[in-house]
């Protein structure tokens, strides 16, 4: 039994593995369940018994994508014992992060417009956005940010971060795009 656990895990994450690849090179439209499921050596019966079709596919591809990157920002925004520096830390290394070919496609470009707005949102708050709440709570709680509504707070810079990581994506020969996008970002935050 628990080989078959094991077995069935394997088979949902090469599925997962191959799917993000596809997403992210040819777009959710152009990718091929066809394709996804001949890599991996595997029937389509397999992937709709994990994903249910090609929208769940994504939809888990979104959720990991999403998971790793705010592992990556927990790890960057601990480097520090200051609540404010971990935002900022954070921030920056969502920035960075949103920006890889992986992360722009799947989470920014495609996921809105393949999930829907509600689904997509839903899925950020679950994750990003609920990081990012709690860090601005911890800084009212630090005397920063007094009076001003942590929701508020959280959608705008969210809202921000997102944008910023497209802008810069389009500006793939100028570096300094991350620079000047910190620059407006601690222009922001160092508000007490």
């Amino acid at each position: 039994m628990r080989r078959t656990k094991e077995h069935s895990q394997e088979t949902a994450d090469k599925l997962l593995d191959i799917a993000r690849i596809r997403f992210t090179e040819q777009g959710y439209s152009n990718a091929s369940l066809e394709e996804i499921v001949a890599e991996a050596g595997m029937t389509r019966g397999a992937l709709y018994h994990h994903y249910g079709n090609k929208l769940g596919l994504f939809k888990a591809v979104v959720s990991a994508v999403q998971a790793e990157l705010g592992e990556k920002v927990e790890r960057e925004a601990s480097r520090s014992d200051d609540p404010l520096e971990q935002l900022i830390l954070g921030c920056k290394a969502f920035v960075e992060a949103a920006v890889s070919p992986s992360a722009l496609r799947i989470l920014l470009l495609d996921g809105p417009a393949v999930l829907g707005w509600e689904t997509w949102r839903r899925l950020d708050e679950e994750n990003a956005m609920r990081h990012l709440r709690e860090q601005l709570e911890i800084l009212q709680e630090n005397g920063y940010y007094s009076g001003l509504s942590p929701a508020a707070m959280t959608r705008f810079l969210s809202g921000a971060l997102n944008e910023s990581a497209l802008w810069i994506a389009e500006r793939p020969n100028e570096p300094e795009a991350l620079e000047e996008t910190m620059a407006v970002i601690l222009h922001m935050l160092k508000r007490r």
